[in-house]
């Protein structure tokens, strides 16, 4: 999984990333809520950690703007015991969860793998962007008509319509629709984004998967 962390304690910070990264976890850490939002707005992570007392930008603020521009994905965030009425801003404002300090990293790393057993719980079942939508359940792709996926076409344009107008690597797009499948490699990334293209002018949609072979590819409406 890739995670984005924030939070503004440089030592508790350190041995967040490292307990994370020691479970290979994919970890990015910053210290301030205004530099979340700018990674956040970047790049795709399965997680967010946002702790709610920091300075430039405090989570509840980054964590509006960030569900603001439509990003869907999982937040967790970390609060002192003092801080109720923040938690409950923070889960109506968007939050998925919430950790009090001080916890273990026990804890933490139970959450995160909690997250990752049950990815698809957090997941919306119909998603929508420009002139087009994604129905998860019924595997069918809608525009000005309407197209079945097959199951790995599905992840791949739920993925990117999770993250519209984020740039993802081929490694990225691999590594998260077929993850933990051994008997194929990058290249079939490109296979289905070629699948993709196709189904989406079939359908005469405006939206298109901009990127070239090996790259980096972002879902955009034209």
């Amino acid at each position: 999984m890739k995670i984005l962390i924030a939070e503004d304690e440089p030592q508790l910070s350190k041995v967040l990333v490292a307990a994370m990264t020691h479970v290979n976890y994919d970890v990015d850490a910053v210290y301030n809520g205004k530099e979340a939002v700018e990674l956040a707005g970047k790049n795709s992570y399965d997680i967010i950690i946002l702790d709610i007392m920091m300075p430039v930008m405090d989570g509840i603020t980054a964590l509006k703007k960030i569900r603001a521009s439509g990003d869907k994905t999982y937040i967790l965030m970390l609060t002192a015991k003092a801080e109720v009425d923040d938690r409950v801003t923070g889960l109506d404002s968007g939050a998925d969860d919430y950790l009090t300090k001080p916890f273990s990293l026990k804890e933490l790393l139970a959450r995160l793998r909690s997250k990752e057993r049950r990815e698809d719980d957090f997941t919306p079942t119909e998603l929508e962007f420009g002139d087009l939508s994604l129905n998860t359940e019924e595997q069918e792709l809608i525009s000005h008509n309407s197209i079945r996926l097959n199951n790995k076409e599905t992840q791949l344009m739920n993925y990117l319509m999770l993250n519209k107008d984020k740039s993802l690597s081929t490694e990225d797009i691999f590594n998260h629709v077929w993850k933990n499948e051994d008997n194929v490699n990058s290249d079939i990334v490109w296979i289905y984004i070629s699948y993709l293209r196709s189904k989406l002018e079939s359908i005469q949609s405006k939206v298109q998967i901009i990127g070239e072979k090996g790259g980096s590819f972002t879902i955009i409406d034209r």
